[in-house]
């Protein structure tokens, strides 16, 4: 008999200074990071729910949601307000989460052109109002290198560039915006 691998809890205890939103919180985060998630996705994913924080945001149970974001924000009632995919999400699901919630945004450490290109030619609602958020990849291996189970991070943002400072080791990049449509 086999047993199944559990999901590892990172938790990050974050200052979040993003300037350009004046958000200004230090939230201590607990993500499940599955099994099958790599460590580019999860950083990704930490990434995005830091850019996108405001009040009722949330991480869904990641890659073993099928019917929810990586993240998302719902208001008081439970409606989801902001739908937020991680990685390379199908036009479909990207269609649906659009449709659904009041604003949709995606972040990828992938590349931002072979991500766009696999929506071109298909229906996404409001695709001209989604971002496509990317980092360089080399930021993102070079921050999944210093992850460990238990985090202390202090990310900046300003004038769409990051600084980050995570366990004593710091990165910095831009943050890279296109359109879905």
């Amino acid at each position: 008999m086999t047993m199944a691998l559990g999901a590892t809890i990172h938790t990050f205890d974050v200052e979040l200074a993003d300037v350009d939103r004046g958000v200004y919180e230090s939230p201590t985060l607990r993500m499940a990071r599955h099994p099958s998630e790599t460590d580019a996705f999860m950083v990704t994913r930490l990434l995005a729910y830091c850019l996108e924080y405001e009040e009722g945001i949330v991480f869904s149970e990641g890659v073993a949601a099928t019917d929810e974001p990586a993240v998302l924000v719902r208001d008081l009632t439970g409606r989801t307000t902001a739908w937020i995919e991680v990685g390379a999400p199908d036009a479909e699901r990207l269609h649906f989460g659009a449709k659904l919630a009041d604003r949709a945004a995606v972040y990828t450490h992938r590349d931002p052109a072979k991500v766009a290109a696999a929506w071109a030619g298909k229906r996404i609602h409001h695709a001209e109002d989604i971002p496509l958020f990317s980092f360089d990849a080399s930021f993102i291996d070079d921050v999944a290198s210093a992850l460990e189970r238990r985090n202390t991070m202090t990310l900046s943002i300003t004038e769409r560039h990051m600084y980050l400072e995570l366990n004593g080791s710091s990165f910095s990049t831009g943050i890279h915006e296109q359109r879905a449509g």
